[in-house]
């Protein structure tokens, strides 16, 4: 476990799969997935979580996968190193806060700069990147604000809402890091809302 002020990422077990058919046909799967509005219904849902595993199994894992939850083990999401490449030291960084109730609350920050640090410090990766649609103001936003650079703009990559948008990918070196206890003191963040949900 990575334990954090607001949030803890554990292992993405059991109860976070149980949570996906709702997350994947809800808003936040928009956002996460650059503008993708699905309806899977449950055996979608199965059969996919069991292609992954067998996959995973034949071919072994090139990715961390844990789930977020607060800190009384209410499970809101997960944050993942999608894809790594080993000689390259390079990973992309996947995201998503399942539960509505808990954006803006400093959850998903907390949980970037959890997943930051064990990238650069328990994984030695020397670059970490990140992909989102130029129509995600909150996603931009926290990358600016925890040290990610724009590094490219693709224009018109997303068809989203009946609008093409530009993809944005976002990229951060180790050189760069300052170690999560000074950007947690850098953004102010607190214990404040350990234990209750955000906006309570």
């Amino acid at each position: 476990m990575l334990e954090g002020l607001l949030v803890d990422l554990v292992p993405y077990g059991e109860r976070f799969k149980k949570l996906e058919h709702r997350w994947h046909n809800g808003e936040g799967w928009f956002w996460a997935s650059a503008g993708d509005r699905m309806i899977l219904t449950r055996s979608m849902i199965e059969r996919h979580q069991q292609e992954q595993a067998e996959w995973h199994e034949r071919h072994g894992s090139h990715g961390v996968w844990f789930g977020i939850q607060t800190k009384d083990g209410t499970p809101i999401g997960d944050m993942a190193v999608n894809w790594m490449v080993p000689h390259a030291r390079l990973a992309m960084l996947g995201a998503g806060i399942g539960e509505p109730e808990y954006w803006g609350g400093g959850y998903g920050t907390d949980a970037l700069l959890l997943m930051i640090d064990y990238c650069f410090d328990w994984l030695d990766l020397r670059k970490l990147w990140l992909g989102t649609m130029a129509k995600n103001a909150r996603v931009m936003r926290q990358m600016e604000k925890v040290g990610f650079t724009l590094e490219s703009r693709v224009r018109e990559e997303w068809y989203t809402d009946g609008e093409w948008v530009d993809g944005l990918l976002y990229g951060l070196l180790r050189t760069e890091w300052p170690g999560r206890e000074a950007k947690v003191e850098e953004l102010g963040l607190r214990e404040r809302a350990a234990n209750r949900k955000a906006g309570a």
